[in-house]
């Protein structure tokens, strides 16, 4: 089988394709022929040595993805050959409560991944995904959706009539928006391009605003809400975006700290939190009965997740440096 494999040193150009034999099923154990899988920006760190800690090389990239099940290992009961199913993205957060030991099972960086023409995991690492989505809409679910999920609806109980603030047009912050209007809530959003605006304002979000042309969104924000500020934000941006998240919701409101595009330390308005009783909560990802739930809503509404573009499978590096271009609007996804 082919596999893509980061090799000695971190860098795009350490992403290579190798062969391997087919893996077999342990007991406990599915096969999976991988379909589809998905980018997220922590893979993109990770192929450039840029992701927190220093991972271990040689390593199989990618978190995300879906396939068919064509081989169960002995005492196998909650899947069949056959079956269509994403991993999770930690493998050992299967309900409750995060905790630190989990993340020792994550995908595509402290074990491998999902950038195979077949993938080995264990039954209780997999979920039934909903069958009305493609195999590249699928493919998109285990990080940037459960994260948004997890963010708004299990930790944030959003209800209708809430204010969402996105920031940006990645996957977590549009799937953010879906869920959002799922629920009845209002999202405003920020972009740097007009285009992805007018975008945005097609899914449903009742305004938007260019972050280039308007330095000083948060006080845009304020305004559309009346000087009151949002219910929350989905926090995608980091250090370079957190205080402006802060002024930009209301009093008693919430704040969720996912991403770390604009990096990943500063000097952080502690003042703002106490005197607004704001509630900062760091979300990653989530468990997999966070992942069935929000599957059971996706299915119900029909839902489809914004792909924008699709690579076969030997152009994972450049499915990478499209990231890295950030002209993407939602998933980008390789196709097996």
């Amino acid at each position: 089988m082919n596999v893509w494999e980061l090799q000695a040193k971190p860098g795009l150009d350490s992403l290579t394709l190798i062969k391997r034999p087919e893996p077999q099923p342990l007991a406990g154990q599915v096969l999976l022929k991988m379909r589809a899988a998905s980018l997220n920006y922590r893979d993109l760190m990770i192929a450039k040595g840029t992701y927190g800690s220093k991972q271990t090389l040689p390593l199989v990239p990618f978190s995300d993805g879906v396939g068919e099940v064509v081989a169960i290992g002995e005492g196998v009961t909650r899947v069949a050959v056959g079956d269509r199913v994403a991993g999770i993205f930690m493998q050992d957060w299967i309900a409750g409560s995060f905790r630190a030991e989990y993340a020792a099972s994550a995908l595509g960086g402290a074990i491998d991944g999902v950038l195979a023409e077949y993938v080995t995991l264990h039954e209780d690492g997999v979920v039934h995904v909903p069958e009305h989505l493609s195999d590249e809409e699928a493919a998109t679910l285990p990080c940037a959706a459960v994260t948004a999920w997890h963010a708004l609806i299990t930790a944030g109980h959003l209800t209708a009539g809430d204010t969402v603030l996105i920031l940006g047009t990645g996957g977590v912050s549009l799937f953010a928006l879906q869920f959002a209007k799922l629920v009845g809530a209002q999202v405003i959003a920020t972009s740097s391009s007009d285009e992805k605006i007018e975008r945005l304002l097609q899914l449903g979000a009742s305004d938007a605003i260019n972050y280039k042309t308007t330095p000083d969104w948060e006080q845009a924000v304020w305004e559309l809400t009346h000087k009151a500020g949002v219910d929350h934000v989905v926090e995608v941006g980091g250090a370079g975006t957190f205080n402006k998240s802060l002024k930009s919701v209301r009093m008693g409101g919430r704040v969720s700290l996912i991403g770390v595009l604009t990096g990943s330390s500063s000097e952080v308005s502690t003042g703002t939190i106490l005197q607004k009783s704001i509630a900062v909560q760091g979300i990653y990802v989530g468990s997999r009965e966070m992942f069935t739930a929000m599957n059971r809503a996706i299915a119900l509404h029909k839902m489809k997740p914004m792909v924008d573009r699709v690579f076969p499978f030997e152009q994972a590096r450049e499915a990478l440096a499209y990231m890295e271009s950030g002209a993407h609007f939602g998933k980008i996804v390789i196709r097996f």
